[in-house]
């Protein structure tokens, strides 16, 4: 990886304020971060983009804590919408949500909806994160999945997880294929291949630049391993994601 790459990487994945089409936008790739259990990042999200700043907020009350009530709501239900899409069950994520929602209609003030907001994307969140660790028996896998998480945009190898752990690789990738189903090689593939979707989906930046960032060898060999997980294209895929979402862009070359 390029000097400055891993700061674009990190931005991208710390920072979805960065998106300045539509206010849906950031709104969309806030949201995946909370599906994906990324604590670090809706945290920071949510810290530097207090819930009560009201950009691009419509008008539902002419009353301003009213008016942020509603939009809580609204918020609250699409997070259990975006949750149960991640593997959350049904009963769990509507439960969450209406005991927010109950709080939310007796908060007091604003602050109290901000500070509510914050909680309730944490709590989602740490829900997500858990999740994917359910079926994670020891403390080594789970040690080897926050670390490749958090490595997305570097290469990691068997080597790199065995020195984590201090487990020989052999070893290593026996315990990690009999926990996740998966060897190590292909399960960072398929959270590469998840990220560079959502990058592909709520960003701007091209095929090219994905793969650079995901510390690819090349952009065809990022193209071929998309096409094998996903059956299309990266351009292929931004078309018909960005129809769906209603989100015009330029589509970019392969």
């Amino acid at each position: 990886m390029q000097p400055g790459q891993e700061l674009v990487y990190q931005e991208f994945i710390n920072r979805e304020n960065e998106f300045i089409r539509a206010p849906y936008d950031p709104e969309l790739a806030f949201y995946a971060l909370i599906k994906a259990g990324d604590l670090e990042a809706v945290k920071k999200h949510c810290k530097e983009n207090p819930f009560i700043v009201e950009a691009g907020w419509g008008v539902l009350s002419n009353n301003r804590l009213q008016n942020a009530k509603y939009h809580f709501v609204i918020t609250t239900a699409i997070l259990a919408r975006y949750c149960i899409q991640g593997g959350l069950p049904v009963s769990v994520s509507y439960s969450v949500s209406d005991l927010y929602i109950q709080k939310a209609d007796r908060a007091k003030s604003a602050a109290e909806i901000t500070q509510l907001h914050f909680l309730l994307c944490m709590d989602y969140a740490k829900r997500m994160k858990n999740l994917r660790k359910k079926k994670i028996q020891s403390r080594h896998i789970a040690q080897c999945l926050d670390y490749i998480y958090e490595h997305l945009h570097t290469r990691i190898t068997v080597e790199d997880l065995s020195d984590l752990t201090h487990l020989s690789p052999d070893y290593l990738s026996r315990l990690f294929k009999r926990e996740t189903g998966q060897s190590v090689s292909e399960y960072i593939r398929a959270q590469k291949i998840m990220t560079a979707q959502n990058m592909l989906i709520y960003s701007d930046y091209s095929p090219g630049q994905i793969a650079q960032f995901l510390a690819f060898n090349s952009q065809s060999y990022f193209t071929e391993v998309f096409r094998q997980v996903t059956g299309q294209t990266p351009t292929a895929f931004r078309n018909e994601n960005l129809r769906s979402t209603d989100i015009g862009r330029n589509s970019d070359q392969e």
